[in-house]
């Protein structure tokens, strides 16, 4: 990965991190200067990982929303996986990104640029969700401890924790302490778990799909027909933003969206809830796409991805829809990451299929 690599994965990161993760602009800033003064990171497949080597997530949790005006010192990821090494003994292999939305695709490129170590092309989501647990590893039953977090203060906090969801209350708990962001290193597993449970290939496909975007842009064609061409994703709505409510007291950006339609939707609404992530959206009050698959919203002339900290009243948009991977479409991903975990009273139905129904 070089400097001019950054801004395509920036990009797409921000269309795969549903709305969520953070705007990368900050992470990307970050990587580059690492880039720069340590060289290229060397993005490797998760087979190249020895069975018994030591992999370490690295990313940034919080409300994203904060990182516009409380930013990092640029010593926390590197600190947080260095304390995690010594606490384990053991150097680590190679670095890999926890989601492949938003900021933290480019906070891994950021560590391994500084300590000089591979990075694994994938990550636990294949998106972005706003939850420790919400991760292939987690399904399985990895544990997201022992976990390190830091602040831009130089806090350091080592937590081990009976389960996940432990994990996330206290993780979530600190977190608020340092200000609503920090950044972590987790999920701690060998090349063997990595092969058996890392969704392939995600930093890769940033990559494209930014590259494509750019592209398009100056060709002058459709950025969004481009997108959809390489995610197979769908065209649900286009409108301008009507009306938007954001809370961050929680720890999370959690709120709602309206927007009101134009061209073939005019007359129509779509309302889009979200948690960091948007999670379900409707049409007039019909559900046409809901978590776990992914909905973004794109600014309607270029194409570029509008995360939920960044949506702005009169904002003329279109909102596309991505299927997930297919491990969240399984009886264990949907308890994990489903319309009814985020207490919707709704049964997970396939965005291609609520598609052709409406």
């Amino acid at each position: 990965l070089e400097e001019r690599d950054l801004d395509h994965i920036a990009i797409g990161a921000a269309i795969l991190g549903a709305g969520g993760g953070g705007d990368p602009y900050i992470g990307k800033l970050m990587a580059k200067q690492a880039i720069k003064k340590h060289g290229k990171v060397k993005l490797i497949d998760a087979d190249e990982v020895p069975d018994d080597a030591l992999v370490i997530p690295s990313a940034m949790m919080g409300a994203p929303a904060v990182m516009l005006e409380k930013l990092p010192n640029g010593a926390e990821p590197e600190f947080a996986f260095r304390s995690l090494e010594t606490y384990l003994q053991k150097k680590a292999f190679g670095v890999l990104s926890i989601e492949a939305g938003g900021i933290n695709s480019c906070i891994p490129i950021y560590t391994a640029a500084c300590l000089s170590l591979p990075l694994i092309d994938g990550d636990g989501m294949g998106r972005a969700f706003p939850e420790l647990p919400m991760t292939t590893f987690s399904v399985a039953g990895l544990s997201a401890t022992p976990m390190v977090l830091c602040d831009e203060k130089g806090n350091k906090i080592l937590l081990e924790t009976v389960n996940n969801d432990w994990s996330e209350i206290l993780a979530r708990n600190a977190t608020v302490a340092m200000g609503l962001s920090s950044m972590i290193s987790i999920y701690c597993m060998n090349g063997q778990q990595l092969k058996a449970y890392v969704v392939r290939g995600t930093t890769s496909l940033g990559r494209e799909i930014g590259k494509k975007i750019i592209e398009s842009n100056r060709e002058k064609s459709s950025p969004v027909d481009s997108i959809l061409e390489v995610t197979k994703g769908f065209r649900l709505f286009e409108g301008k933003i009507a009306d938007v409510q954001r809370d961050l007291t929680t720890g999370f950006v959690r709120g709602n969206v309206v927007i009101e339609g134009t061209g073939s939707d005019k007359g129509s609404t779509f309302s889009l809830d979200f948690q960091n992530e948007n999670l379900v959206g409707m049409k007039d009050d019909t559900p046409l796409a809901m978590t776990p698959d992914l909905i973004t919203i794109l600014d309607k002339e270029k194409g570029f991805p509008i995360t939920t900290e960044s949506l702005k009243y009169g904002h003329r948009c279109v909102v596309i829809g991505i299927p997930c991977d297919p491990f969240w479409r399984t009886e264990a991903g949907l308890a994990q990451v489903g319309p009814r975990y985020f207490k919707y009273d709704l049964d997970y139905v396939p965005i291609e299929k609520l598609v052709k129904e409406n």
